[in-house]
């Protein structure tokens, strides 16, 4: 099977498509012809060696097509079924897949923005359930506009909880369709958040790294009440809680946002689309920031 692979560390010119062998998926996993597969943050930081230390990598967490193998103890999918998850070895933007959890692709969604979901969905509802966000509860949102922080929104409006989001001013008609009352990040931003909730939040989730964690410590009242999925050094300085998979993955939230989205009350925004053999193209225009929404390389 081709697959997007590096074999040094660098740039966007370090990575190739190269033939691999097919994966097999073991017990209680899949196997997908892929479709789609989800382009995040992580894969650039792997590329410039900012993660694992091993060489070659591949790349890919979240992919989405057609099952066309099943392991052992799987019950409750077909070879045939169009399916969107999470591959538990970074090896997801290639022809073959294997998903270690997955969900039906919701007749509402095709393979691209179904690929653009899984890694911002878990990582939602992973944060908001350490949180502790239930119906009720207010929750801060730093960062809503992006893939985890509208994803964050939807889930935390979906628990009955009342969400403020932080995001660009030409980001607020969009936040409020997902259920936030939008609120413009940068300086004052705490003064504003208070002009809605005088007394402050009972929670606060930061997903893009923006150096606020002290703000959002006073307005939930306690570092405990933070977390942040993106900030590692605000959270050493700060007491908030840094989020991460290695402590348990919400895989569940899969086949929630599938559910939801069959009933049109979750959505993820695709904001451009590459062929696979466009790899190093793609984490160019990631790492410039300009486009606003999910990257997902296309599977022919």
């Amino acid at each position: 099977m081709r697959a997007a692979q590096f074999s040094r560390f660098g740039g966007p010119e370090v990575l190739e498509i190269v033939d691999l062998p097919d994966p097999r998926p073991g017990a209680g996993e899949i196997r997908i012809r892929v479709r789609a597969a989800g382009i995040n943050a992580s894969d650039w930081k792997k590329r410039q060696g900012l993660m694992d230390q091993e060489l070659p990598q591949t790349l890919g967490y979240e992919a989405a097509g057609v099952v066309d193998e099943i392991g052992d103890g799987v019950s409750g999918v077909a070879v045939g079924d169009r399916v969107f998850g999470a591959s538990p070895y970074g090896a997801a933007q290639a022809e073959l897949a294997v998903l270690s959890s997955w969900a039906p692709i919701p007749d509402s969604l095709d393979c691209a923005r179904s690929a653009a979901i899984p890694a911002a969905a878990e990582t939602a509802a992973r944060s908001l359930d350490q949180l502790g966000v239930t119906a009720g509860s207010t929750v801060l949102i730093n960062g809503a506009s992006g893939s985890v922080g509208s994803a964050a929104v939807q889930l935390a409006a979906e628990r009955g909880a009342r969400v403020i989001g932080t995001g660009s001013p030409g980001t607020h008609a969009a936040l409020r369709s997902l259920g936030a009352e939008p609120v413009a990040y940068g300086d004052g931003m705490p003064e504003r958040v208070r002009q809605i909730m005088p007394s402050g939040v009972d929670f606060a989730l930061d997903v893009a790294g923006s150096g606020v964690l002290p703000e959002l410590v006073a307005l939930a009242g306690a570092p405990e009440r933070v977390i942040t999925v993106a900030d590692f050094r605000g959270a050493r300085q700060t007491g908030v809680r840094f989020s991460r998979g290695d402590t348990g993955r919400a895989t569940y939230a899969l086949a929630q946002v599938a559910h939801m989205a069959e009933r049109g009350r979750f959505s993820i925004r695709v904001g451009q689309t590459f062929p696979l053999t466009e790899v190093a193209h793609a984490h160019r225009v990631g790492e410039a920031g300009t486009v606003r929404g999910k990257l997902v390389l296309l599977v022919d």
